[in-house]
């Protein structure tokens, strides 16, 4: 829990009961609700943004300074991710790009 200024601010992972509250957020937003795995960021006890943990998409309440709060969402859900994510996919994942980059240059035409 951090204290900023005068609202009290509480990083956890969505419930179940979080429901209603994450679809009148979508609402207010504008947005369609991202599905799965989410962190919702609590001002003074109401739910003012959330973040999926597996791409960071989310909603935010347009009607509040957001911003920070989709940040410090934005961090935790990258430290989850880095954590729940071996080293050995890490590193199939790299392998796999420098893969990729190599057979693109090797197909490209030398430019004169």
């Amino acid at each position: 829990m951090i204290a900023t200024h005068d609202s009290t601010i509480l990083i956890r992972r969505a419930s179940d009961d979080d429901a209603p509250a994450l679809r009148r957020l979508a609402q207010l937003d504008g947005a369609r609700l991202p599905d799965g795995d989410l962190l919702v960021a609590e001002a003074d006890g109401e739910i003012r943004a959330a973040l999926r943990v597996s791409d960071s998409a989310y909603v935010a309440d347009p009607f509040f300074p957001s911003r920070t709060l989709v940040g410090m969402l934005d961090t935790r859900a990258k430290a989850i991710r880095r954590t729940t994510i071996s080293r050995l996919d890490r590193a199939r994942t790299r392998l796999s790009l420098w893969s990729a980059m190599h057979h693109r240059a090797a197909q490209a035409r030398p430019m004169l």
